[in-house]
């Protein structure tokens, strides 16, 4: 993933067209700010209310409900009312909701696509109209096919292989692992099975058990589990593509009373951070969701204010943060319950 287009100029460009705040550094630029920082410093807040859709793969999940909550927060401040159109989990069901939403008009939308492909209808008949459609955490399309206005997203490459190198580390190198996967269309789950890979390729010690998907729903992550541990007596290492799916397993493992397994995990929800300090899991990785859909309601608010794609809007933003292991995961925890990371 490539941040070509998001150089100097361009990053000094885009804060200065939005009203040069520390609210719009922070949402875009990785460092964290309290909320009544936030506040006071909101200076590009649009002068008339705006009104934004917004639709994510699905509440169920942490990371989404965390966005939601992030993207009315910073809607608040902006002077953007945001309404929301629930994924639920399901391409066929986020494909009703959007194509409800492609019937109304809007100043911009936000959407983060349960799977790559499956929304490129209802979002090109939105970027028709001249609505600006901000592409969140996972491609809605590939980025030289659909004409968003801007793609904010971690590299989930370097999520999952930092993770993955963890759980290695931990393991010394040997042993037996399991790699259960998000939903396969999801260029975000994609990405950190590309990381995984990447990694164990480089230790012939290690045997990958099984990778296949539990799609995020952590029913279906509870009986997967319970077949791998009937049927493998050892699992050294489990990485997981989110922390919903990781505790989930965990706790099919506590169950089971099989604590040889190191968990690790993705998102850094807190959770999973109190789950790090208590050692239930060896680790976990941030993606900023409150940045990722914070930052949609910066980019929205310029967009409308006439910036243009490559123009102050680079086409490509990457949200990433850090590795989250016992020795960070107290600082960690409290930086997300008093900052907007």
């Amino acid at each position: 993933m490539s941040e070509s287009e998001f150089g100097p100029q361009s990053r000094r460009d885009f804060f200065k067209k939005v009203g040069g705040s520390a609210a719009a550094l922070a949402a875009l630029g990785g460092i964290g700010i309290t909320p009544a920082m936030a506040e006071a410093m909101a200076v590009g807040k649009s002068e008339k209310p705006l009104k934004a859709a917004f639709s994510n793969a699905g509440l169920q999940a942490t990371w989404c409900a965390q966005g939601k909550q992030a993207a009315e927060y910073w809607g608040k401040l902006f002077n953007v009312d945001v309404t929301w159109f629930d994924g639920q989990l399901d391409s066929v069901k986020q494909r009703a909701a959007i194509d409800n939403m492609a019937s109304q008009d809007w100043d911009f939308v936000a959407i983060q696509a349960f799977g790559i492909g499956t929304l490129t209808a209802p979002v090109n008949k939105m970027i028709e109209k001249g609505i600006p459609v901000i592409d969140l955490d996972t491609l809605i399309a590939p980025l030289d096919s659909i004409n968003v206005h801007t793609f904010l997203a971690p590299d989930n490459e370097f999520m999952g292989a930092s993770m993955t190198q963890a759980l290695v580390t931990a393991m010394g190198g040997k042993g037996t692992m399991v790699m259960t996967q998000g939903a396969l269309g999801h260029t975000g789950a994609q990405g950190r099975a590309a990381g995984f890979e990447s990694v164990v390729k480089n230790f012939p010690d290690i045997e990958v058990l099984d990778t296949q998907p539990a799609d995020w729903d952590v029913s279906k992550v509870a009986r997967i589990w319970d077949t791998l541990l009937t049927k493998y007596p050892v699992i050294n290492g489990a990485f997981f593509h989110n922390d919903d799916m990781a505790l989930a397993a965990a706790e099919v493992m506590k169950r089971r009373n099989r604590s040889e397994t190191l968990i690790g995990g993705v998102d850094a929800m807190p959770p999973a951070i109190e789950a790090v300090i208590e050692g239930r899991m060896l680790g976990t990785v941030r993606n900023p969701s409150c940045r990722i859909h914070g930052g949609a309601i910066v980019a929205g608010v310029a967009a409308v204010a006439g910036e243009k794609t490559g123009d102050g809007i680079p086409k490509h933003i990457i949200t990433d943060g850090p590795v989250v292991t016992k020795a960070n995961a107290e600082g960690m925890l409290w930086m997300e319950s008093h900052y907007l990371i």
